[in-house]
């Protein structure tokens, strides 16, 4: 168990499942590097989100890691075919949850709990965005406002 703690939290993490410590492909995984690799490509042309082509990987094709099996994360397989979305997943899961929140709180005005978990959200969200412009996945100009966002996720 981490000894870390939550950031918006009074309390310590939960500890999360860890890979496997094997560094090749399982015995009994029979699909080859090329078929895996194409499974990924083909999965993401049918608009799912590269979490989503993990979780369907191993339930349907019982592929327990596409990194073990390709030696790539799908993320990279994704990117060598110009498949990879403008904005990364989880910052644009991010900005629908504020966008989902923040229409709520028009209707809702006195709804302080949720006011101040919008706030934990666009922190979050600036956090990423601070992130992703270091390693050059955003535009340095780039900077999050719910205008942006909403126009973004609708």
């Amino acid at each position: 168990m981490s000894n870390m703690a939550r950031m918006h939290a009074r309390r310590k993490g939960k500890s999360g499942s860890t890979k496997p410590l094997r560094k090749e492909k399982p015995k009994w995984v029979k699909q080859s590097k090329k078929k895996v690799k194409d499974l990924v490509v083909e999965l993401k042309k049918k608009g799912y989100p590269n979490s989503r082509i993990g979780i369907i990987l191993r339930d349907s094709y019982g592929i327990p890691s596409v990194k073990t099996a390709t030696g790539k994360k799908i993320g990279k397989i994704v990117e060598e075919h110009e498949l990879s979305p403008k904005f990364p997943e989880d910052l644009m899961n991010l900005m629908k949850r504020a966008v989902g929140l923040k229409k709520h709180l028009d209707k809702n005005n006195h709804d302080i709990h949720n006011k101040r978990n919008l706030q934990l959200i666009e922190s979050k969200i600036h956090r990423l965005v601070k992130y992703y412009r270091r390693v050059n996945k955003l535009p340095e100009k780039w900077a999050y406002s719910y205008e942006k966002a909403k126009l973004l996720v609708e």
